[in-house]
């Protein structure tokens, strides 16, 4: 069945407004970003909407995981929401969490977050809360994606979606695991990146590689089982690379966690199918 939740409409106009007023987007990246928001949610919460409401402490190390990002209450990205949602809604149910969120960050300590479940639900419900989620995420991992793929040179969109994706999951910082990191083992393995002519296909399938091999061996072992019951991701990500729909103008067909979905990309919108 095709759908295009409303939800996810919003989600999508917040990003290209905040993107387009910081100078960091054109028109033309709609349909990337529309194509991006459905595999990373099919990743995160097996389904292409983009699940705003949901948290739950999965018992991977990073104590709570909520929101369209996977953003954890251990790596501090979701007290970054917190705050976010705060400027614009001070007496809001997610206040109170604030300090506690401080306390616990860095841990995979839920400690102080009693009922955080049941007000990161109702707070979804507010669309300056789904506008909250969406600036962090661009904050944190889109505009450094773009970034990213621009150092190395990188031109194709699914380049681009690899870049993204993969910073969702690893992060932007400097340890072993991050993106960036893995970025530059693939670059020694490539002996370059497309900015020193080597052709980006070639660096792209040795970051899908290098990534693919972080997931089974990550220098954070708090991470490892969690991790490599996550390899299907960087096997999905192989599967698109192998097909060829590099430009992502055809349906992209993926297997993830056993569910397989179909995102078809057309007339700048995203639908999909699973």
């Amino acid at each position: 069945m095709k759908f295009v939740h409303p939800h996810w409409l919003l989600a999508c106009f917040c990003s290209l407004l905040l993107l387009a007023c910081t100078g960091a987007l054109t028109v033309g990246d709609a349909r990337q970003i529309a194509i991006e928001d459905q595999i990373v949610s099919a990743f995160e919460n097996s389904t292409t909407v983009v699940q705003y409401a949901f948290i739950a402490n999965i018992k991977d190390g990073r104590g709570y995981t909520a929101g369209r990002a996977g953003f954890t209450s251990g790596t501090g990205d979701m007290l970054e929401v917190v705050k976010e949602y705060q400027k614009q809604s001070p007496d809001s149910v997610l206040a109170s969490y604030l300090a506690p969120l401080q306390r616990v960050n860095g841990s995979d300590s839920v400690a102080g977050l009693d009922g955080i479940e049941q007000a990161w639900k109702r707070a979804a419900t507010d669309a300056r809360f789904i506008a909250a989620q969406d600036a962090v995420n661009d904050r944190l991992y889109r505009q450094p994606a773009r970034s990213l793929a621009a150092r190395l040179g990188l031109r194709l969109p699914f380049s681009k979606l690899a870049i993204y994706e993969a910073g969702i999951q690893h992060g932007h910082g400097e340890d072993y695991d991050s993106v960036n990191k893995i970025a530059e083992r693939a670059t020694v393995a490539a002996r370059g990146a497309p900015t020193s002519g080597i052709d980006e296909r070639a660096w792209l399938r040795e970051f899908l590689s290098e990534r693919r091999n972080d997931l089974l061996h990550p220098a954070d072992r708090a991470t490892a089982a969690g991790w490599a019951a996550a390899v299907s991701r960087a096997d999905a990500m192989l599967s698109i690379y192998d097909s060829g729909n590099f430009n992502l103008d055809q349906p992209i067909v993926i297997t993830v966690y056993g569910d397989k979905f179909t995102i078809v990309a057309g007339g700048g919108v995203a639908a999909a199918s699973h």
